[in-house]
């Protein structure tokens, strides 16, 4: 097992086998399984707030809303290495997801998915937001993809509505065959 220090705490680092549930089970192409596998009952995107504004609001109200899903578990944070975004672990081991992209993947929570890049630098068009997260259970993952725009969710039915009737978040349903690309963006 592979640990880092931060925080005053140490965090274990994840390995291929923590994310080859998700590995093994996406797809390249448009549809939501580009990001999530599809075993869940629901599934939706969310649209990121344009140029930043509002997104402190935005990644409040989706932590909010899978925090109350969780229970207090584990989640796990993983943080795309695109060459400027600021993967926390600079010098962790890093585990290949998608397109063959990199992430750091480390066993933490809500508060480290709130503020761990906060004080760093962060993508200014994404947010601070861990590119993924999936708590200990896998009951639902949020992934937002390289070149996205948008996160995709999947997980129980009662966790995607309360996504869906959020009046802060822009989130709409997605079905496995349709295409996951929200209305007016382009999908890559």
């Amino acid at each position: 097992m592979i640990t880092k220090a931060k925080d005053g705490k140490t965090w274990r680092i994840g390995t291929s086998a923590e994310v080859a549930w998700i590995a093994d089970n996406t797809f390249a192409g448009l549809t939501i399984a580009a990001a999530i596998p599809p075993v869940f009952d629901a599934y939706a995107t969310v649209e990121l707030p344009a140029g930043g504004h509002g997104q402190e609001a935005h990644d409040e109200a989706v932590l909010a809303l899978l925090a109350a899903q969780s229970g207090g578990q584990p989640w796990w944070l993983g943080f795309l290495d695109t060459g400027a975004d600021d993967i926390v672990f600079p010098d962790a081991p890093k585990v290949t997801l998608y397109a063959g992209w990199s992430y750091v993947l480390v066993e933490a929570g809500l508060e480290q998915a709130a503020t761990w890049r906060l004080s760093g630098e962060w993508s200014f068009w994404k947010g601070p937001l861990p590119s993924l997260m999936f708590p200990a259970d896998r009951s639902w993952p949020v992934s937002t993809l390289w070149d996205d725009d948008w996160m995709c969710i999947g997980g129980p039915t009662a966790l995607v509505d309360r996504f869906l009737r959020h009046p802060g978040l822009q989130a709409r349903p997605v079905t496995l065959s349709q295409d996951a690309t929200p209305p007016g963006r382009q999908g890559m």
